[in-house]
Parts: structure tokens; C-alpha cells; sequence
């Protein structure tokens, strides 16, 4: 472990963009090499569901000489080691002490994973088969509110990856989701987020999951404790807790003095990282929503993802191979952003998923080997939204603006829903490859002239193009193949922070906001305007007080 300007490898990288990458056309490239596509394209056997995954990386800023080059880097920065240590549960996250071991939780094969000398293994079995009993009670109507009625609506309350997670695969599957329940996600601390999720819900037919590891999240405790006020109101004091609530949680006594049954907490240990925690009893509402057979679907595409990036070699390995291009793009073209927009309506909550896993992992500043500050770019700045909405928002963006925006673009050859004789989805494809054909051959002033363009209109007219896309094209969108593709973006991030030498799995940057809110909020509570802010804050919270009513009241 180094930092990555210091690797003999990052300066030949560096001499190697001054030679060969500032002249790079990619079109160019492909009149030159009509074989780019099969050396640079890879397919991935998602074992899962038997289907296969194609990741096109030909449209990159990427020659053989390239991706050999960031291979040597990746060796150099001791990626291998660092990935192998993970799997074997060492404790990499070193800030916290902590190993980090979301892939144990999707371990299908069983494999023995040690930590602190106890194989984590048969634990992970032991609360999925919990997770698997009670989904199934659930969507049976076996397990009955208090009143005996099934449960048909489900809030999960929960925040971060306790949100992000479960709300963006339940999307993703809708389709194999039991359209008799209603689900809803409520994460923010704005009252309104809660109050729409109750406003049509009934107290007999809801089941509320309280997702909180230590069960002292203060937005997520707020808002559980809400919902139990509304519970009870609503059932005049008869309703019962332990029926309608349970608890992802590993926290007993704070669970129980809330009034769950503690054998309806589900718990992990405290080498899963929130951010990847759907894996987990966090996910218990997608197990209940899509059932568990599918759970244990999107659980196996997962670890097949996890099988390729031990096993695979770097040149070859999917998520090895994207990470490095971010690192290419980041330090070498001053490429600041990340757009993910996929062909695909049941992936609208995807782009916003990956923005927690990637700004979460890599918005760090310090080596993780000289705890000192690096002087590179790290953590792109990740955003999206489906295609073909984004077509007609940002992508004007994409193709004439002044920014370097790689760019990634899903798609599923065989939709859900095939209306109209499959014309939708040939529709969709046809944007799907078009979009990164036009990135990267763009427009020029002669070809506009062809067309009779107006001289003063040529320049505005003009799509320089060379703009690099990674293309992935799925069978379909199944648990399998989200699960592989989550998990693909999870290694990526992985090997991004192993060549930045960061620790991609703490995430200090979150704590001072908290900090300083708790002590405002008390301040709020408190008569007249505290004076130990600057004027800016103090002034708004002055402001807030006077329109909120607060000043003279207390």
C-alpha cells in the first residue's frame, strides 16, 4: 500500500496519457482495430439465473497498452492483496477496526469465512432461515395483525443504506413482487414522510420493520416512535406492538424497551457497512415483497459477482477493469462525474443507490497507508437517471457541453412488460445504442454542410463527440442479474479506493452535520436566540424562530 502518485507504474501511466491519451479518437480507434469490440468486451456467466451479462468497455478511452498499464498499477497498489484480505476477513477497515464482509452474507456456497477466529457462516445461514420464516408467514397471511387480519401494507423505517437498499430492489423487482402489499420506504426526518406513508394505511393490516443496528439512529428512532404513537392512538391503546413491529437491529434492550419481541429482531454483525447492508436483515422487506426464493436468487447472482472478482484476472475482470477506467478518467482527464442511466424503468432508483455506495466509500482525502492527505483527485461525483427522461433533460449536457462525463448505460434485451408487439423495448434499444454511438462519433462542419445547415448555425450544430461510454446489456433484469449488477459496482468502488489508497468502508464525513444538528436542536428548544454561532447561523435560526412562531413562546 502506497499512495498512488508514489508507484513507479502511476508515472508511466502519466507518460503514457502525454503520448498516447490526449490524441486519443475513439472512432478513430475503431477503423483502425475492427476486432476493439471482442478484445475489449466481456461477458459474464451470471450463473444465478443461467443468463449472461455483456459489459462493452471498447468505448473507452482504453488501448491494450492502457489496460496493461492499469493492470500494473493495480498490482502495484496491491489490489489482489487487499481484495483477498477482505474475503478472508481480515479487518481492512483499520479507522474502525472492523472487517468488512457484505459478501458473507450472500455466501450461497457455504463457504467458511473466519473472522476473530469464528466461522461467520452458519450465523449468516441462521438469520436468513429467520428472514425466510417469517417473509413466508408474512405473505401467507399466516402472521396476523392484532386483530387478525393479514399484514398487506409495509413501512420500513429506516435511513441511509437502511433506505436506499431495500427501496431502490424493490423497484428494481417490482415485477415479481406481490401486488397485494403496499410498500412504503420512510427515511427523512421531515414529518411529511411519514405522514403520507400513514395517511391511507390501517393499523390492523400494517406491519412496521424499524431498521436500525444500534436502534439509536436518530432520525430513524424519531420516526419509529411516531409511527408506535399513531399505532397506538389508532387502536385506542388495544393494538399490539409486538405484532406490528419488528426490529433490524442488533441493539436487545433498546428493542425491547420499545416494545418489539426480541424474537422478532433480525440482526448483523458489525462488519456489514450500511451501504451494504441489503444483503442483510435490512432486506428483509424485499424477502417479503418478492418473496424468498427470489431473495435467495438475488443473493446468488450476487455471490457469482463475488466468484468472478476473487478468481478472475485482472485483465479480464469486470469490476477491476471499470474501476481502473474511473481512476484513468479521474486523475488523468480531469473527469469529475460519473453519469449511471439506465434503459430501464424498474432501475429508476438505481443511480441514487450507487451515489451513497460510491460518494460514501471514496469521498476521502487521506492515504489510507501515510494517514496523511493525498494530493490526487478521488470519488467522482456519481449521479443518473433513467434513459429516455435524461435524453430530454441532461444529456445536451453529455454531447455539446464543456465536461468529460463518462458514462455508463444498462439495458435489458427482453423487457417485463413487451406491450405493443415488443415496440417499446425496440424503441428503448434503439436509444440504448444510439446514445453511445453519437458520444463517440459526434457531428462535424462538413457533415452539416451536407445537410444545408446555415452557416451561422454550424458551430451550434457541432457535436465534437469522443465522449466514453461503458455499455451493459442484460437477458432481463431478474434477482439474479440486480444482484450481479449491484455488486459489480461494489468491487468497482472497491478497486477505486485500493488504487487511491483510501479506506473506502469508514465514513467520518457524516458525523459533524449530526453533531452540531443535536446541539441546535436543543437550542431550538430553549427561549431566545443562542449567540455562539457566526452571524449567517444565527441569523437564519433567529429567522426560523420568528416564522415557526418560537420566539416568546418558550
Amino acid at each position: 500500500m502506497a499512495p498512488a502518485d508514489t508507484l513507479p507504474s502511476w508515472s508511466k501511466l502519466q507518460d503514457h496519457h502525454t503520448r498516447v491519451g490526449k490524441s486519443f479518437v475513439l472512432k478513430d480507434e475503431f477503423k483502425k482495430d475492427p476486432t476493439r469490440f471482442e478484445k475489449f468486451s466481456f461477458s459474464f456467466p451470471n450463473t444465478a439465473d443461467g443468463s449472461e451479462i455483456l459489459f462493452d468497455f471498447s468505448k473507452n478511452f482504453l488501448t491494450e497498452e492502457t489496460l496493461k498499464l492499469l493492470v500494473q498499477v493495480a498490482k502495484e497498489a496491491k489490489l489482489e492483496e487487499l481484495r483477498d484480505a477482505m474475503f478472508k476477513g481480515e479487518k481492512i477497515n483499520k479507522t474502525e477496526g472492523r472487517a468488512v464482509l457484505h459478501a458473507a452474507l450472500r455466501n450461497v456456497s457455504n463457504e467458511e469465512i473466519m473472522v476473530d477466529g469464528v466461522n461467520v457462516t452458519p450465523g449468516v445461514n441462521k438469520e436468513l432461515k429467520h428472514m425466510e420464516e417469517f417473509s413466508e408467514a408474512v405473505r401467507s397471511g399466516e402472521w396476523k395483525g392484532y386483530t387478525g387480519k393479514p399484514l398487506t401494507t409495509i413501512i420500513n423505517i429506516g435511513i441511509g443504506g437502511s433506505d436506499l437498499g431495500p427501496v431502490m430492489v424493490t423497484e428494481a423487482l417490482k415485477y415479481y413482487g406481490d401486488r397485494k402489499m403496499t410498500l412504503h420506504f420512510v427515511s427523512n426526518i421531515d414529518g411529511t414522510h411519514m405522514a403520507e406513508a400513514l395517511r391511507d394505511s390501517d393499523p390492523e393490516t400494517t406491519l412496521f420493520l424499524v431498521a436500525s443496528k444500534t436502534f439509536t439512529t436518530a432520525e430513524t428512532t424519531t420516526n419509529a416512535n411516531s409511527a408506535k404513537e399513531w399505532f397506538l392512538e389508532k387502536t385506542e391503546g388495544k393494538g399490539d406492538i409486538a405484532k406490528h413491529f419488528v426490529a433490524l437491529s442488533t441493539n436487545e434492550s433498546e428493542v425491547t424497551k420499545f416494545g418489539i419481541d426480541s424474537k422478532n429482531m433480525f440482526g448483523f454483525e458489525s462488519w456489514v457497512g450500511g451501504r451494504y447492508s441489503v444483503w442483510s436483515a435490512i432486506g428483509l422487506s424485499v424477502a417479503i415483497y418478492i418473496g424468498f426464493k427470489n431473495f435467495h436468487e438475488f443473493l446468488s447472482g450476487a455471490h457469482a459477482m463475488d466468484k468472478h472478482f476473487r478468481e478472475t484476472p485482472l485483465e479480464k475482470n469486470i469490476p477491476v477493469i471499470a474501476g481502473l477506467l474511473s481512476v484513468w478518467y479521474s486523475d488523468f482527464y480531469g473527469a469529475q462525474t460519473h453519469l449511471v442511466s439506465p434503459f430501464d424503468q424498474y432501475l429508476h432508483r438505481f443511480p441514487a443507490y450507487l451515489q451513497q455506495l460510491s460518494m460514501e466509500s471514496n469521498g476521502k482525502a487521506v492515504s489510507r497507508s501515510t494517514n496523511e492527505f493525498i494530493k490526487y483527485t478521488t470519488g467522482p461525483i456519481l449521479f443518473g437517471e433513467p434513459a429516455t427522461n435524461a435524453q430530454h433533460s441532461f444529456y445536451q449536457l453529455l454531447h455539446q457541453g464543456t465536461k468529460l462525463i463518462p458514462t455508463d448505460f444498462i439495458l435489458a434485451a427482453e423487457s417485463h412488460n413487451p406491450i405493443d408487439n415488443n415496440k417499446h423495448q425496440k424503441m428503448l434499444a434503439s436509444n440504448f445504442f444510439a446514445q453511445a454511438e453519437a458520444l463517440m462519433v459526434g457531428k462535424n462542419e462538413a457533415q452539416l454542410k451536407e445537410e444545408n445547415t446555415p452557416t451561422e448555425l454550424l458551430k451550434h450544430k457541432t457535436f465534437l463527440g469522443n465522449r466514453p461510454t461503458t455499455s451493459i446489456l442484460a437477458q432481463k433484469i431478474t434477482p439474479g442479474t440486480l444482484g450481479a449488477l449491484i455488486v459489480y459496482y461494489e468491487h468497482l468502488t472497491f478497486t477505486e479506493g485500493a488504487i487511491w489508497d483510501i479506506n473506502s468502508f469508514d465514513q467520518w464525513g457524516v458525523e459533524l452535520g449530526k453533531v452540531l444538528a443535536k446541539k441546535i436542536q436543543a437550542e431550538l428548544d430553549t427561549e431566545g436566540v443562542p449567540e455562539s454561532h457566526d452571524s449567517s447561523t444565527g441569523g437564519l435560526i433567529k429567522a426560523f424562530k420568528q416564522k415557526s412562531g418560537l420566539l416568546g413562546k418558550m
